[in-house]
């Protein structure tokens, strides 16, 4: 099978967009990823290379990003890409070949062990950490429902279950990333719902005790309506994925739902929010 090797630049660089970048290759054909400090490098096979695709992908991801860059870059990001014939090899078997993660420990001892096949999300993204820390706060889990939004590799939900929750219902926009939580879920002997789709899925899902959305602002924005009114009363809300400067227009929309916010928590460039819904 023969390869083309596409190979993308990020400036600045921002790995929200470079998370969210590689979603969207991997709707056009795109089947493995190797991040780097200025982008990322994607395969994909020459009989599905279509250009347009991959520039709506480019356009798609920079209409998520308009201003949300640390402080002190430049606003608005630029992407650019190359394409070039790829040796002739299975990169996804290398990716996995060259990539192995340690079993991520939660505070009570407790081991993940996660398989992010294709780049997605192995548990050491400082987001990721984020709602790990804030998830962790709120253990035990005894018997509540928790709803995954946008779960990637599954690593949050599988974390909630492990703290004690009865149920979790997830689910991502990516197929691919939905195959691979249902893999990771089985890895680590755990069973959740997961659905394929944006937060128009929450029409079938249960109402939680804690809802977990680790994805962009913009996203998380647009979808802040939908959270809330999928939250039990006292319910909690913790999101990730965005920058200290992103704090104020995510708060005012979350109190203007009823939610108050309880906690900021911050590691590196990355923000995380802890809200709660009134009774």
């Amino acid at each position: 099978m023969k390869y083309l090797e596409l190979t993308f630049h990020i400036t600045p660089y921002n790995e929200a967009a470079a998370d969210v970048l590689t979603a969207l290759l991997a709707d056009v054909g795109c089947d493995t990823f190797l991040p780097s400090d200025t982008g990322l490098t994607a395969y994909i096979l020459q009989d599905a290379y279509d250009e347009v695709a991959i520039r709506d992908a480019v356009s798609n991801t920079l209409a998520l990003f308009p201003v949300t860059v640390p402080e002190g870059s430049p606003e608005g990001l630029t992407i650019t890409f190359t394409a070039a014939p790829a040796p002739d090899e299975n990169w996804n078997a290398t990716w996995e070949a060259e990539h192995h993660f340690e079993p991520i420990t939660l505070p009570d001892g407790q081991l993940l062990h996660i398989i992010p096949r294709q780049a997605f999300g192995s548990g050491e993204h400082a987001t990721t950490r984020l709602m790990l820390g804030l998830l962790s706060d709120l253990a035990p889990l005894a018997d509540t429902t928790v709803i995954d939004a946008g779960c990637g590799t599954g690593i949050l939900g599988i974390a909630a279950l492990k703290l004690g929750a009865a149920h979790v219902f997830a689910y991502d926009i990516d197929e691919w990333s939905v195959r691979n939580a249902q893999d990771n879920y089985a890895l680590n002997g755990c069973e959740a719902e997961i659905a394929l789709g944006d937060a128009s899925c929450l029409a079938a899902a249960p109402q939680a005790d804690i809802l977990l959305a680790n994805i962009n602002r913009n996203i998380l924005l647009a979808d802040l309506p939908a959270f809330a009114s999928h939250l039990k009363p006292a319910g909690h809300l913790l999101l990730s994925g965005f920058y200290e400067a992103d704090i104020p227009v995510l708060t005012d929309a979350a109190t203007a739902l009823g939610l108050t916010l309880c906690d900021t928590r911050s590691d590196g460039d990355w923000r995380a929010l802890h809200f709660q819904i009134e009774n």
